[in-house]
């Protein structure tokens, strides 16, 4: 039985010392040496997310950690903006539509960027502000939103918080959430921080702090102001993952083994540029420019002349590799190929011969290893470097 080839943006496959580490006998949530397991791991998880805040954990996926962004800090009625590049970010205008909080919905063409001069623009006429949404990766078009400068246009123009989903990039991308300002950092464990679903991150702001202790809007189970109570006992309110966190300790070995989180970053950009440059060898087109384009995942239009579901069904059934199709208005229209997490160079130059080999079952036009080639080129001369 060949096993699945998972180029997906999420989830992601699992590395075999995480699996492992997972597999450990169970501890209670209570002990001794799940306080320690907790404090020494969320503490190893700082510099990922570029603070030096406490890490929360919640037993939960991204989206839960992003609604409880929402509820803690605005109260229904008071005016946010959200910043919208693709089917995730609209995620958010259903969040904050759902609690009553009146929504201006910056938007985007998808496959563009929202610019500081667009976000300027936008929030020049309004004012009283409480916090402004935002997506850093958008999952849906691959594009790398430029989060540090968004959050200087929001702390010049307005007393909001900023307030960032980083479910897709966080562990692949940087984020240097104290120096650029972001209030509230959201990601989830089965992307790019190389774990099974089931557990979403945050990190919080000072800032932050004071409007949540604050706000009035009731909450249990997603009380932040609760979570860092338990959290600083080592702990956490309700019964948390904890084979996932005995995973997300090994990750962190992991990034150590690799140099550091620099050279995991390194990674990433390197097959984000193998992945394009095998792209535009094969004539085949990409929804993003290269200025904005995720580390963590490339979206890729159709080759011309496929029908894009009937090849995606051909790459699994054949050669075992696993695409994402397109999301919404692009359906049918772009494929996601996922590099994030757990893969490396020799991971895209498998992919891509792949999909070479399936393009050529479907009779599209192109230099037989063209791809390949190029992307083995753009890794052999960064290692040349």
């Amino acid at each position: 039985m060949y096993p699945n080839i998972l180029r997906h943006p999420g989830p992601t496959p699992i590395p075999k010392k995480v699996q492992l580490a997972m597999n450990q006998d169970m501890i209670s949530h209570r002990s001794e040496e799940f306080v320690q397991l907790f404090q020494e791991t969320t503490n190893r998880v700082k510099p990922i997310f570029g603070t030096k805040q406490d890490i929360l954990l919640l037993p939960s996926g991204g989206t839960a950690a992003l609604e409880a962004a929402a509820v803690n800090t605005v109260s229904p009625g008071e005016e946010v903006v959200v910043i919208t590049v693709g089917a995730f970010g609209d995620y958010f205008v259903s969040i904050c539509e759902k609690y009553g909080f009146h929504v201006h919905k910056l938007e985007t063409a998808w496959g563009d960027a929202c610019t500081e001069e667009d976000l300027a623009a936008f929030l020049k006429p309004l004012s009283n502000i409480k916090a402004v949404f935002a997506t850093y990766n958008e999952t849906s078009t691959g594009i790398l939103n430029p989060i540090e400068k968004l959050a200087k246009v929001v702390s010049n123009q307005t007393d909001a918080l900023f307030i960032v989903d980083g479910v897709s990039c966080i562990g692949g991308a940087p984020a240097e959430m104290d120096q650029w300002g972001i209030d509230i950092l959201v990601t989830g464990s089965q992307k790019a921080m190389m774990l099974p679903p089931g557990l979403a991150l945050l990190s919080i702001s000072k800032r932050a702090w004071k409007v949540i202790e604050e706000n009035q809007t009731p909450s249990y189970y997603l009380n932040l102001v609760s979570y860092r109570e338990w959290a600083a006992k080592g702990m956490t309110p309700n019964t948390p993952a904890v084979s996932l966190i005995f995973g997300l300790s090994a990750v962190c070995d992991l990034i150590d083994e690799e140099g550091g989180f620099t050279q995991t970053m390194a990674r990433h950009e390197l097959m984000k540029n193998m992945v394009r440059g095998a792209m535009k060898a094969l004539s085949i087109g990409l929804l993003t420019s290269d200025e904005y384009a995720s580390p963590t995942i490339t979206a890729i239009r159709t080759p011309e002349g496929l029908e894009l579901s009937s090849f995606l069904r051909h790459l699994k059934q054949n050669y075992h590799l696993d695409f994402a199709g397109g999301l919404g208005s692009l359906q049918g229209k772009i494929f996601r190929f996922g590099h994030m997490g757990y893969c490396f160079p020799s991971d895209v130059l498998e992919a891509v011969s792949l999909m070479e080999a399936g393009l050529q079952d479907f009779s599209y036009s192109f230099e037989p290893g063209a791809g390949v080639r190029a992307a083995q080129t753009i890794f052999l001369n960064a290692n040349r470097k």
